[in-house]
């Protein structure tokens, strides 16, 4: 518990970190009402957007109150809190404190809330982040045991050697290789488009509907490092075990080749590779920026490029913030899972 406690104050410590980071690179410079109005917005709209954006207060009294909006622990005023339709559980009276939901303030692009953007744009990119980690996990812990069990065989050193290659090409590199050979070369064999979301509209009707082909490209293209970083860990973790005393031991009691690999080596091999899994899946999810970009697929990614276009900060800023927990999150369900995995963390 104690161990957790200090996690969970220097997670705090670093989401502060990044806050102040943000709030210096697009908010500490430059005119936000400017972006709002643009060049011919004449000086009483922008001295009200100002009031509204509070930028007409000094530099630190606006990061104080961009810190208390962000923050889920916070004092708000009765019209601040039903301006802002601030939720959570606030006591008080006009001055109220309230634990809430962090407030990352309005778009200036569409005016909607920005968590309610990053929230509809959220799902999209954990089930790409999903799929693809899946089918990394799949096959590259599958070639890594294989590898190390056959080592210095061709099979060994084909699957060290696209590792290799697969950790040197970059994501952006692949996906335009990819989305070009298979969605545009190949499309009348595949049936794959160039873009594409996990959902689409019908033009006649307007109806929704589900479309996974479209899942294919991007999860494969987003799957390939991590797969080839998992391969390479899962190897040489396989080949450390499996030259312990306790599998020669397993061996002279007369178990099977198999039920030593996947019982007693593989599970001891796996602590790397849980820490490349979470590692890539917090990257992923976070945002996989390019691959969306490419393949049209509306996540996190493409959001944040598309309000990084326009200037739209608070939805970048919000992105930014939301990648950074989802970093943290996952780092610290990573320890949950050692425990679970490997005896010796539980002892230690």
């Amino acid at each position: 518990m104690r161990y957790f406690l200090r996690k969970i104050f220097y997670s705090i410590l670093v989401l502060l970190g990044v806050v102040v980071l943000v709030f210096v690179m697009f908010q500490g410079f430059g005119d936000p009402a400017r972006l709002i109005v643009g060049q011919t917005g004449d000086k009483k709209t922008l001295d009200n957007i100002r009031k509204d954006l509070y930028l007409d207060q000094p530099k630190w009294k606006q990061f104080a109150l961009y810190l208390n909006d962000v923050s889920p622990v916070s004092i708000h005023s009765r019209a601040d809190i039903e301006k802002k339709k601030l939720r959570g559980f606030f006591i008080g009276g006009e001055k109220k404190f309230g634990i809430k939901v962090p407030y990352l303030r309005q778009s200036y692009q569409t005016k909607k809330d920005t968590l309610a953007v990053l929230s509809e744009a959220l799902p999209g990119t954990i089930v790409l982040a999903v799929t693809a980690m899946l089918f990394a996990c799949i096959v590259g812990i599958s070639l890594g045991v294989i590898a190390a069990v056959k080592k210095d065989t061709w099979i060994d050193n084909t699957a060290v050697f696209s590792s290799i290659a697969g950790i040197s090409a970059p994501s952006f590199f692949m996906a335009i290789i990819i989305a070009y050979t298979f969605g545009i070369l190949l499309h009348n064999y595949t049936g794959l488009h160039l873009t594409g979301s996990l959902y689409e509209i019908d033009e006649v009707t307007g109806e929704r509907f589900l479309v996974l082909k479209n899942l294919i490209l991007p999860a494969f293209t987003l799957g390939i490092r991590p797969l080839a970083v998992i391969t390479q860990l899962s190897r040489s973790s396989m080949l450390d075990v499996l030259g312990q005393d306790y599998i020669r031991t397993a061996y002279a009691k007369g178990l099977s080749t198999r039920k030593v690999i996947l019982k007693h080596a593989l599970r001891n091999a796996m602590n790397p590779v849980i820490t490349a899994v979470t590692g890539w899946f917090a990257e992923l999810l976070a945002g996989a920026f390019f691959v969306e970009y490419i393949f049209g697929w509306k996540g996190l990614g493409k959001i944040t490029v598309d309000a990084l276009e326009k200037l739209d900060y608070p939805v970048v800023m919000g992105a930014v913030l939301l990648s950074a927990f989802i970093f943290i999150l996952i780092n610290m369900l990573a320890d949950l899972f050692y425990r679970l995995v490997d005896p010796r963390v539980r002892i230690q």
